[in-house]
């Protein structure tokens, strides 16, 4: 763990009727595994995150799974579930739905994820990932040229609607409905950025990066703390 703003955590959680914990779930409370269905959130994460949604004005979950997927892997049902990369808070996201799994039934992988309003394609499996990856590239263009969004993530092809919807505007939107000016976001990949960055203009804004050798380098320069995998997220929660 790098040095801790400690300032900035000591606010925090000085007044936290006030603030709101904004968090990744995959890679950021529960370990990356090969089989993403696999996932889970070990307990004592789970008991702080339970200890802190009691202290916070908010605690929530923003994911790149769906929100009652996400809630399955973290198992703390009480907290708030933002899933689909914040695409779920956005009514015209559901108009794309046959669309996308129509496309991706022209794609041979095996290893697909079929979500309500996004696909992944995942190759952490794949024998040979830089071949995985180029096979992927091609697929991104193609979706591309068919008004699709692309995006790669840890080991994973995203494929979403064209919307203006992401993890920033779903960050900005639980903020904004509840009037809260502090928050902390802790994220470990790609689209994590846009939360970050959903956080300017904040009274207090804390983001952390959650890093791993797969993890975006934008996503430390843009970091205020930086943590070693969720083994380090569950001392930085049991800190706040």
């Amino acid at each position: 763990m790098t040095a801790a703003p400690a300032p900035l955590l000591a606010q925090l959680g000085a007044e936290p009727g006030r603030a709101a914990l904004l968090l990744d779930v995959d890679g950021v409370l529960a370990p990356i595994v090969d089989v993403p269905a696999a996932a889970t959130v070990p307990p004592p994460t789970r008991e702080q995150l339970r200890r802190l949604h009691a202290r916070y004005a908010l605690v929530a979950c923003v994911s790149g799974r769906s929100g009652p997927d996400a809630a399955r892997v973290v198992g703390v049902p009480e907290l708030v579930y933002v899933g689909e990369h914040g695409l779920e808070l956005a009514p015209a996201a559901s108009a794309w739905h046959e669309r996308l799994h129509g496309f991706a039934a022209t794609i041979d992988w095996e290893d697909v994820e079929l979500k309500p309003l996004t696909v992944s394609f995942h190759y952490r499996r794949a024998a040979d990932q830089v071949e995985a990856r180029r096979l992927l590239e091609a697929v991104a263009t193609r979706a591309r040229t068919e008004g699709l969004v692309a995006r790669f993530g840890r080991k994973v092809l995203e494929l979403r609607p064209p919307l203006e919807a992401n993890k920033g505007t779903a960050v900005r939107a639980l903020l904004g409905e509840r009037s809260l000016r502090r928050a902390l976001y802790a994220g470990d990949d790609t689209t994590d950025l846009d939360a970050f960055a959903a956080l300017d203009g904040l009274e207090l804004a804390v983001r952390v990066a959650v890093a791993s050798p797969e993890s975006p380098p934008e996503l430390r320069g843009a970091a205020d703390l930086v943590v070693d995998g969720p083994a380090e997220v569950l001392e930085l929660l049991r800190s706040l």
